[in-house]
């Protein structure tokens, strides 16, 4: 562990206390923390390094970006408290935190217009995890009529084939114009047992305690914030409801943050596990589930837990 005085020294600077109360709210890139703090890429790297040295932040690599965040002990220790103090105290912070939030924004906003330019055609282009045998694995183990929740539903194709067993679906999606595809596939079909809303899958607009199943099929990647979407699932669910997720296995095909505006490069079954353990979830299972012959031969996990 670094000593005292290297993190009292480290946490000391103005800038670097400002990048600490930046990240106590969200994982940030270079690139991004520039842009907040409008400092050059030098100026932010050489005080991120100095924050890492004093064990104070960390940071995960993706593609060739670095974001990054508190370290554990900083996010939870002494250091939180006095974290809290400085953000009432820091001239600075109101400022920070606003910008911040527009980063933040502009990084949904990319990934929403990817799924924008997408309506309509991710039945028809391929979608790396997304087969009919996974889908079918999981409604083997699941189904009787019930009211689920698919959360990161696109435009609907899987809503619209749980519809045909459940007795509703409600079908979130931060893409209007995906959900507005859903919706005229439904009515083209007659399936009137379909509801869809528009939301973030971290925050969906659906009452607690409302639905008996949760799904997550190909979207948990795509989330700022996994663990916040699973405790959302908790919210919604029903005592006794279960939560289903359906995503890929980690791989190291990073062109999909590109191709198809992944944030994250799947889950290990243990990362799973643990975002469904913390979130309270019990008996919880993981699979896999299915496994592509192609290149880059990406597997599918399949988790399931019980309010």
């Amino acid at each position: 562990m670094p000593s005292i005085v290297k993190i009292l020294r480290a946490a000391a600077d103005p800038t670097r206390l400002r990048i600490l109360l930046l990240l106590k709210a969200e994982e940030l890139s270079v690139a991004e923390l520039q842009e907040i703090l409008v400092m050059g890429q030098s100026t932010i790297s050489t005080h991120l390094s100095q924050l890492k040295q004093a064990g104070l932040v960390e940071d995960r690599r993706t593609g060739k970006s670095s974001f990054y965040s508190l370290s554990p002990s900083t996010a939870d220790g002494v250091l939180a408290d006095l974290l809290a103090q400085a953000q009432k105290e820091t001239a600075e912070a109101s400022a920070d935190q606003a910008a911040m939030r527009t980063v933040v924004k502009k990084r949904q906003d990319r990934m929403r217009a990817f799924f924008d330019s997408m309506a309509g055609r991710l039945g028809k282009d391929y979608v790396p995890g997304k087969s009919w045998k996974s889908l079918a694995e999981a409604l083997l183990r699941l189904m009787p009529p019930l009211v689920i929740a698919d959360l990161g539903a696109g435009d609907g194709a899987f809503a619209l084939l749980l519809a045909q067993s459940a007795r509703q679906v409600i079908a979130v999606d931060a893409s209007a114009r995906m959900l507005d595809y859903g919706r005229e596939q439904a009515a083209r079909h007659g399936i009137d047992n379909v509801e869809f809303r528009l939301g973030d899958m971290e925050e969906p607009p659906i009452e607690d305690a409302a639905v008996d199943l949760v799904f997550f099929s190909q979207s948990l990647h795509h989330a700022l914030h996994p663990e916040r979407a699973v405790e959302q699932a908790a919210r919604i669910l029903r005592l006794g409801g279960r939560v289903a997720i359906l995503d890929l296995a980690k791989h190291r095909f990073e062109e999909a943050r590109e191709l198809y505006a992944d944030e994250r490069l799947g889950f290990s079954e243990a990362e799973l596990m643990d975002l469904l353990e913390k979130a309270g979830f019990r008996e919880v299972t993981t699979s896999i589930v299915d496994r592509e012959t192609e290149p880059p031969q990406f597997q599918t996990l399949l988790a399931i837990g019980r309010k």
